[in-house]
This record gives C-alpha cells, sequence and structure tokens, in this order.
C-alpha cells in the first residue's frame, strides 16, 4: 500500500538531509587536497576499553585520529568507559583496559599536548547530558538503530543500557558542541541521531547545539585473515584471523602467512572475486603508505606465498615502533592515570559551562 504523500515527504526530506554536502566529508591520513578550513571546528570521538587496538582499528581510526589532532585546533579522544559496561565487565580487568587503551593510543601518536585525551565516566556531565537528551528522543528512534537490532538480536534481549547507547553517544559529542566526528560507515546512523538532538534541543531551547558532521575516513576495512568476508575483530574467536598492535614479528608472520587467499597464485585486487588476496593488497598498500595500483606493482611476479612474505614485512616494520612504546608506556601506571587525570580537567573545563548553560535552558536552575 502507498504510503500518504505526508509521509512520503517526510522521509524524502529527511534523506536529503542525510546526504547534504554539509554533514558528511572524507578524511584520511593521506589525504592532503582536502583543503576545508578548520577555522573554529571541534574535533570529538571515543573508543571503548575493551583490549588492545588490533590492526583495523589502527588503520580505520586511530591513524586517522593522529592525523585530525595535527589539523584542526580542537580535538577530543575519549575512553568510552560507560559504554562498555553495556556489556559485563570484570571491574579489575576494565581497569587495566582504560589504562592499557591510554597506552595504546599514545603509543599510535595521539599527543595530550594537542588533544584532550581523557576517561569518559571521570566527567559526570556525559550522564546528566545523556539523561536529558533521552527525554527528547523517542523509542521508535532508538529501536530501528543498527547497534540495538545487531546485539540484541545476538543476546535475545538486550540491556537498557544497550538500547540507549546512542543517546549517550550524542551526549558524548553534544557536550562539547563538537563540530567534526569521524566515523566509520556503520556508526553514520548514531551520528545522525545527534544531528537530530542537536535540531531538537535547539528549537525547544534555542540554538545551544552545532548539528556535528561525519568524518569518514577513505580508509578500506581490515577484513579477517580467515573470513575475509568480515571486518577484523577483537572478539573473532579465532586467533589467526587477528593482527593486534602488540602482536610479535613472529606472531604476524605465522597469521598472515596463514590468512586464508585461494588457488589462483597470481596477486591481484578484487574484493568481490577474490577478498583474501585483496584484503592482503588492502593491508599492504594502507601499512606501506602506498595506493592499491603501487602495492600491486610491488606484487608483479610474485605468487601469493612469496607476497604474504612482503605484507609480513611492511606490516612488522609499522607495527614495532608502536608495540615497543606500548610495552615501555605499559610499565608506568602513575604516568597513564596523571595524564588521563590532566585530559579530565581539560575536558571539564570545556563541559562544566555547557551543561550550566542545557540545565538553565531546561528550567534546572
Amino acid at each position: 500500500m502507498a504510503l500518504p504523500l505526508r509521509t512520503n515527504f517526510k522521509r524524502l526530506c529527511r534523506i536529503i538531509q542525510r546526504f547534504k554536502p554539509q554533514n558528511l566529508s572524507f578524511c584520511s591520513a593521506a589525504c592532503p587536497e582536502n583543503k576545508e578550513d578548520p577555522g573554529n571546528a571541534r574535533v570529538f570521538s571515543g573508543i571503548q576499553p575493551t583490549g588492545v587496538p588490533h590492526l583495523g582499528n589502527y588503520l580505520g581510526a586511530l591513524e586517522n585520529w593522529v592525523a585530525l589532532q595535527n589539523r584542526y585546533p580542537s580535538v577530543l579522544y575519549s575512553i568510552v568507559d560507560l559504554h562498555s559496561i553495556t556489556q559485563p565487565q570484570d571491574p579489575d580487568q576494565l581497569r587495566n583496559n582504560i589504562l592499557d587503551m591510554a597506552a595504546s593510543l599514545l603509543a599510535c601518536g595521539i599527543n595530550p599536548e594537542k588533544a584532550i585525551l581523557f576517561q569518559q565516566s571521570q566527567v559526570s556531565e556525559h550522564a546528566e547530558l545523556s539523561w536529558i537528551l533521552g527525554c527528547l528522543t523517542s523509542m521508535p528512534r532508538l529501536r530501528h538503530l543498527p547497534q540495538w537490532k545487531m546485539k540484541s538480536k545476538q543476546k535475545n534481549e538486550g540491556s537498557v543500557g544497550l538500547y540507549t547507547y546512542p543517546v549517550l553517544q550524542a551526549a558524548d559529542i553534544l557536550l562539547y558542541k563538537s563540530t567534526h566526528v569521524p566515523v566509520g560507515e556503520d556508526q553514520v546512523q548514531h551520528l545522525e541521531l545527534a544531528q537530530d538532538l542537536a535540531r531538537i534541543f535547539n528549537n525547544h531551547y534555542g540554538e545551544l547545539f552545532p548539528e556535528p558532521r561525519a568524518l569518514l575516513s577513505s580508509t578500506q576495512k581490515v577484513k579477517s585473515l580467515r573470513n575475509p568476508s568480515a571486518k577484523m575483530s577483537k572478539s573473532d574467536p579465532q586467533t589467526m584471523a587477528t593482527i593486534t598492535i602488540t602482536d610479535s614479528p613472529d606472531d604476524i608472520a605465522l597469521k598472515i602467512r596463514r590468512a586464508v587467499t585461494d588457488f589462483i597464485s597470481e596477486v591481484t585486487f578484487d574484493p568481490e572475486q577474490r577478498p583474501g588476496v585483496s584484503n592482503l593488497v588492502t593491508i599492504h598498500a594502507a601499512v606501506a603508505e602506498l595506493s592499491v595500483e603501487e602495492a600491486l606493482s610491488q606484487a608483479s611476479g610474485m605468487d601469493t606465498g612469496a607476497y604474504k612474505g612482503l605484507v609480513s614485512e611492511a606490516v612488522i616494520q609499522r607495527l614495532t615502533p608502536i608495540r615497543e612504546e606500548l610495552q615501555r608506556l605499559r610499565a608506568d601506571r602513575a604516568h597513564l592515570e596523571g595524564l588521563l587525570a590532566q585530559g579530565q580537567l581539560r575536558a571539564r573545563d570545556l563541559a562544566a559551562p555547557v551543561l550550566a548553560e542545557v540545565r538553565h535552558r531546561v528550567g534546572f536552575c
């Protein structure tokens, strides 16, 4: 049955709004042709403390975070521990994971003098703004977001925290009046909720929040080494599927040597027909800072077995300095705790006046 004209028109407006150029940008560490003036822009992003980052995290997000801190005048990166407890966490392990993630980010190149690095739960304004925004959010709006649909199906049912997770995500972003958010394609709908809530709050209480824009990385997704149809993941039960930034050179070489390819010896790039080999080309190009064409040129005359050796060398060369720096940082917990405490103070200096204004406009004071 056809939808009423009014419904179709409203849906069309939402689609047009979703893909307006001002709400979507592409960014990459290797993309200097993006000449947009950062001006007074502010970047915010967060990462859950759920273990050491893997190669896909580094190439798809963290490498880009390093580039963004050098490009934008105000950048905040949060270890979002409130988000992590939507799944059960061992308290001692969570404490260690928070410091491990701080060490990982620093080892990957995050500079606390250029970016504010802090622990989300230590800035209580996040939780209070989340409650206020939650009161402006309808249940059907949350029910159709991908995070809830995917994880609630896996668990048969999900917690209230998992259900309202995107509202907290929106609060994380809006609390700092962020203008840009680096996201993966699977997070675009959650950013759209932040944009919607900025508009809803501004319409109710007067202009306060800018609508944040998505910064989509141009880096191709790194796939599982054992199942190249799926993303590389920390939670993959197959240990050979994922390369972490702490893997030894021997571990990296073994995992790449056992990576799933096919029975064709030539190295080509065809993600649809040859996903395994294409994944290796993607990894090689990314870690060696080459184009796909340049990576294929280096593979000319090699069979896939020899090419795996070349890819291993490139990955080891890229990750070895990170692994060594991470080991050094892990040994100094007091230093990590001190950096997070400094980041907390700097983040709160930005968050407190925004929440005070929100409280006033809502009528709390």
